[in-house]
């Protein structure tokens, strides 16, 4: 079977529906050029009526594309950096989101933010590294951050599909991973279903995006030590698999989440609370996110050395471990 890349599907999964749906169609800063590579072939192929290139002003291409979901069309904005959607937050949550919820359904917004960038561990610096797909989640905008190639199609062509409006995370640092897939195999994903992408019996890890791999390979190194750990993968911020998720921790009785974000307020802390609500742990919960009021510096050891990463994850899960035992000598 070939492989498929993060950064190729999520080109594959845009070309596939430029091509079904008449109404899709593409805008942003220097997407005919292909800047960040997405949208590479694409104006070669549709033309300049379905792939647009914008002025620099997040504002006014944000609330175009809004008009234009209004009369009918699927808009697909790709941004360059994260940190471009603070300029747009009202233009999202507050205009896009609230049309169909203040009309009883009777307007469709189906917008589609394709957010490539962050979680790259390269040096971006304090104005373009920000992951602020908690502030979507909170609001009640429909937030994915696939980690797969195969998500990454999937859960594309879902959201272009959908009837609100979705953002799509894509982080810079799984835009490389390649898998072995039938391109024949490749489907939506429906938002709000997770996947255990590795079963265990011990402690139940979340990791989201590009940190699925790192949680993957910390489960492996552990392995060896005998210990059993699941990670399990949300796939969508909001909404959340909670059924899923508690299903992955009632079986573990612990849970550790390792979270690209800020730590308040943060994505952590709402899976945290959720199965606190729901389950009974032998162990305190635990978080691996970005220092809270995380600036990212330039330089690039300092960089890595605020994201969370595996010697983080690592460190947490002994600890989670080892409470547990605690735990367990105290209440004998």
């Amino acid at each position: 079977m070939p492989k498929l890349s993060f950064l190729k599907a999520l080109n594959r999964a845009l070309a596939d529906e430029l091509e079904r749906d008449p109404a899709v169609f593409l805008l942003g800063e220097d997407i005919r050029a292909a800047a960040s590579n997405v949208t590479a072939g694409l104006h070669a192929r549709f033309g300049s009526a379905r792939v647009l290139d914008t002025p620099l002003s997040e504002q006014a291409f944000t609330n175009f594309a809004t008009g234009a979901a209004l009369a009918g069309m699927r808009p697909v904005i790709e941004f360059q950096i994260p940190s471009l959607l603070f300029l747009v937050f009202e233009q999202i949550a507050n205009q896009a989101h609230k049309f169909s919820l203040m009309t009883g359904g009777q307007c469709k917004v189906p917008v589609t933010y394709v957010v490539p960038g962050s979680g790259s561990r390269t040096g971006w610096a304090g104005q373009h590294s920000d992951h602020p797909y908690s502030l979507f989640a909170h609001v009640g905008v429909k937030t994915v951050v696939p980690a797969t190639p195969a998500d990454a199609y999937g859960l594309l062509v879902t959201a272009i599909r959908d009837d609100d409006p979705v953002v799509v995370f894509a982080p810079s640092a799984a835009l490389g991973v390649r898998d072995d897939l039938d391109f024949g195999a490749l489907a939506p994903v429906p938002l709000g279903v997770g996947r255990v992408a590795r079963a265990g019996d011990d402690v139940t890890v979340v990791a989201l995006g590009h940190l699925l791999y790192d949680a993957l390979a910390v489960a492996d190194e552990l392995a060896g030590q005998g210990i059993s750990v699941e990670v399990f993968d949300p796939r969508t911020v909001y909404p959340l698999d909670v059924a899923g998720l508690i299903a992955s921790v009632q079986k573990t009785q612990r849970l550790l989440v390792i979270d690209d974000s800020n730590r308040t307020s943060g994505f952590a802390a709402e899976v945290l609370a959720v199965v606190s609500e729901n389950c009974t742990l032998i162990a305190p919960p635990r978080r691996v996110t970005r220092p809270d009021g995380a600036v990212l510096p330039f330089a690039l050891a300092l960089d890595r050395a605020v994201q969370p990463g595996r010697q983080d994850l690592t460190a947490a899960l002994h600890d989670v471990l080892q409470s547990s035992s605690r735990h367990a000598r105290e209440t004998r």
